[in-house]
């Protein structure tokens, strides 16, 4: 592979508001020289956390201007190295590039049966961790309890709901458009599915749950939260892992009334999922013994090649894909 063959995607400039593909360029890049093992890029996860990156606002660090945009990938190893052989899928931390020269140390290997590799990005990768999490560690739900989930169409909200399901609770999911509803009630098993972009939230958080919210996973913030907050249950459990409300705003919003968390005597504690490592080898077993059975449904959102990274971003933070969003790079 020659050096004009590899490609990159650099911050273009810093994003006002929600991004634009313009924030983003590609890039001829150099060919990966020195130590590490060269590796070609098959799947780039996009992730709404990345917003808060690019503005220097999240706690893995800042993505500055100029700089390549990196989160986590799939990869084939390209040559034979540090215990690699030519081949072998892994995954990693790294750039946005065509091929990448990475520690081999930095490398987890991906297994042979995970079909698609790229679900090493989804439900059996960081969101399946956080939605693992999530459901065993804070919201530890019971049979009969609701549980309300917001971003119920996404891969995190999509995998709460169906643990929730699984423990013996009433799941509610809160998703945005007629089709992201539709899924999460015909595949994922959820039992009500709101539309926010068609039902006032506060009446339909009141149909669905007449006695209050036992457990909230909440991926927006904001007046989603409040709403959610306003109606909690008796000893409610309340996870904070996303705010998908304010990533693209210069300045966050006013925060919700602790009063009512007081109120409720209810616990609220923040996800993040670099806590909970410890977690993934029994989530990695858990959810693959319920794919294997088909119980435990996901979707995924793939533009095709590097030079859609920037715009498939975009429409991630627009709220226009439906299901864990992905670029893939090659075959």
């Amino acid at each position: 592979m020659g050096t004009e063959s590899n490609q990159r995607v650099v911050v273009a400039r810093r994003p006002a508001g929600r991004p634009v593909p313009a924030d983003f360029a590609l890039q001829s890049a150099a060919q990966p020289e020195g130590e590490g093992v060269l590796c070609d890029v098959l799947f780039i996860s996009l992730d709404p956390y990345l917003r808060g990156r690019l503005s220097g606002r999240h706690i893995s660090g800042p993505i500055a201007v100029g700089e390549v945009m990196s989160s986590e990938l799939v990869l084939r190893v390209a040559e034979d190295c540090g215990g690699c052989r030519v081949g072998d899928r892994v995954r990693a931390f790294g750039p946005w590039q065509r091929r990448v020269r990475l520690p081999a140390a930095a490398l987890t290997p991906v297994p042979q049966n995970v079909a698609p590799a790229s679900l090493a990005l989804g439900v059996l990768g960081m969101p399946g961790l956080t939605a693992y999490a999530g459901v065993t560690r804070l919201l530890q739900p019971q049979a009969g309890q609701t549980a309300v989930v917001s971003a119920a169409a996404g891969p995190v909200g999509a995998t709460v709901g169906q643990l929730c399901k699984a423990a013996g609770a009433r799941v509610v999911g809160i998703a945005g458009g007629g089709e992201k509803c539709a899924w999460p009630l015909n595949q994922a098993g959820f039992d009500v599915a709101i539309d926010r972009h068609r039902q006032p939230l506060r009446e339909a958080l009141d149909a669905a749950c007449p006695d209050g919210i036992d457990l909230y996973f909440d991926n927006v913030g904001g007046d989603m939260l409040q709403a959610v907050l306003e109606r909690l249950a008796l000893g409610a459990r309340v996870a904070l892992c996303g705010l998908m409300d304010q990533y693209n705003q210069e300045m966050p919003p006013p925060g919700p009334n602790p009063a009512l968390i007081i109120r409720a005597r209810a616990m609220v504690q923040g996800l993040v999922v670099y806590d909970h490592e410890d977690l993934r080898g029994r989530m990695e077993a858990d959810l693959s013994v319920r794919l294997q059975a088909g119980e435990l449904a996901f979707k995924e959102d793939v533009a095709e090649g590097l030079g859609e990274a920037g715009a498939a971003f975009c429409r991630l933070m627009a709220g226009k894909t439906f299901g864990k969003a992905l670029v893939k790079v090659a075959d």
